[in-house]
């Protein structure tokens, strides 16, 4: 599945997009100034998004991709 593919069934799913889940991160305290904090592991973000969201590891993982920058909504 194409990192778009993810993004459009995470959103359709829990009715949230990228700029939604960056907002929540910050709040949580995964985030600061748009960038994930030193020491925040993906395991701690999958984690979150599986309890709050009941999302899949896959797609969990997709969005720890777009908050650490690897991945943006223009990826493929």
């Amino acid at each position: 599945m194409s990192f778009q593919g993810y993004i459009k069934n995470i959103q359709e799913k829990t009715g949230k997009g990228p700029d939604d889940f960056r907002k929540l991160a910050e709040k949580k305290g995964f985030t600061q100034n748009g960038a994930l904090k030193p020491g925040v592991k993906a395991g701690e973000i999958v984690a979150w998004l599986k309890e709050e969201f009941d999302l899949g590891h896959g797609h969990a993982m997709a969005i720890y991709a777009l908050l650490k920058g690897v991945k943006d909504e223009a990826s493929k």
